[in-house]
C-alpha cells in the first residue's frame, strides 16, 4: 500500500480520537490562586456579636487563596471525574431558603431549591447545596484545603478592620452594586441587581477585598475549616461559615459577622472556596 495513503488516515484516526477523548473527559482546572502576603489582621468589631468581641490583632502567616467561589461549572467537572456522590444526594433533600429554612425533597447541587430548579443559566454560579464535607473533598481533589476562619476574615478586610471587603460603605452606596445580597431589612431575597438568588461569580468586581478576592460578602455563604467555638456537648461539631448570602440583610455581609452549620448540611446560600499554604 502507498505509504503517502497510510500516513494521513492515520492522522485523521488519531485526531478523530483526540477529540473524542477531550470532550468525554471533564477539564479539571486548578482554581486561580491569590497570594495574600503575611500580615497584621483586625479581628473582630466593637459593634458586632458577642463572639466578634474582643477586637483582637493577630499575625497571619502568607497562604493562597482562590479568586472566586467554587462555581457549579468547576463542581460538575470534579463530581464526573470522582463520582463524589454529596451529602444532599445521599439524604434525599436539603435546606432551601424562603421565608425560613424548609427541607426540601429533592433539592441537590444540580437541583438548588428542589427538583423544579436546575442549572440552567447558572454555570458560572456559585456551587451551593453543598456540605462541609463537599466542599473539603472538591479542596482535597485539587491538593488544596479549606481556609481557617482567621484567613478567612484578614483576606476579607485587610489591615483596617474595614467593615466590608471593599471598605466602610454600604453595598449600593453612591448607586454602585458591590455585592448580591438580600432586601435591606432581614431577610428576604431581592432582585434589584438582576438576581434573585445567585448570580455569576466575577459580577461585582467593585466588591473586591484589599487582596482582589471576589465575593466574600455576599453571593452565598462559605465554609472555612473551623469548628464554632464554646460548643458544648455538640455531636458533631458544627463547623464557620462566613460572607453572608443572596438572603441577608447588609448587617451580615460585615467582613467580621460569623455563623455556623452542623458540617453535613446542605443548604441553597451556602458554598466554599479553597486556600492553600503559601509555597
Amino acid at each position: 500500500m502507498n505509504i503517502d495513503i497510510i500516513i494521513p488516515y492515520m492522522y485523521r484516526i488519531l485526531a478523530t480520537w483526540l477529540s473524542l477523548c477531550l470532550f468525554a473527559s471533564p477539564i479539571l482546572a486548578a482554581p486561580q490562586l491569590l497570594a495574600i502576603p503575611s500580615g497584621t489582621a483586625q479581628l473582630g468589631s466593637r459593634h458586632g456579636e458577642a463572639d466578634e468581641q474582643p477586637v483582637r490583632h493577630v499575625r497571619v502567616a502568607a497562604f493562597r487563596l482562590s479568586r472566586t467561589e467554587v462555581t457549579n461549572r468547576d463542581f460538575d467537572a470534579f463530581v464526573r471525574a470522582t463520582g463524589h456522590v454529596t451529602e444532599a444526594e445521599k439524604r434525599g433533600w436539603g435546606w432551601v431558603w424562603t421565608d425560613r429554612w424548609r427541607q426540601v425533597q429533592g433539592a441537590n447541587w444540580r437541583h438548588p431549591q428542589g427538583p423544579s430548579s436546575d442549572l440552567q443559566d447558572r454555570r458560572d454560579h456559585p456551587v451551593v447545596q453543598v456540605s462541609w464535607t463537599d466542599a473539603r473533598a472538591y479542596c482535597r481533589w485539587h491538593g488544596l484545603r479549606l481556609p481557617t476562619d482567621m484567613e478567612w476574615e484578614y483576606a476579607a478586610r485587610g489591615h483596617d478592620g474595614r467593615r466590608y471587603p471593599w471598605g466602610h460603605e454600604a453595598p449600593r452606596a453612591g448607586g454602585i452594586q458591590r455585592a448580591n445580597y438580600g432586601t435591606d431589612a432581614c431577610c428576604a431575597p431581592d432582585a434589584q441587581d438582576g438576581y434573585r438568588l445567585t448570580a455569576p461569580v466575577r459580577q461585582y468586581p467593585q466588591g473586591a477585598s484589599p487582596f482582589g478576592v471576589l465575593d466574600m460578602a455576599g453571593n452565598v455563604w462559605e465554609w472555612v475549616l473551623d469548628e464554632a467555638p464554646n460548643q458544648t456537648g455538640t455531636a458533631p461539631a458544627r463547623h464557620i461559615i462566613r460572607g453572608g448570602g443572596w438572603g441577608n440583610n447588609p448587617y451580615c455581609l460585615r467582613a467580621a459577622y460569623r455563623h455556623d452549620n452542623e458540617p453535613r448540611a446542605s443548604l441553597d446560600m451556602v458554598g466554599f472556596r479553597c486556600a492553600a499554604d503559601a509555597p
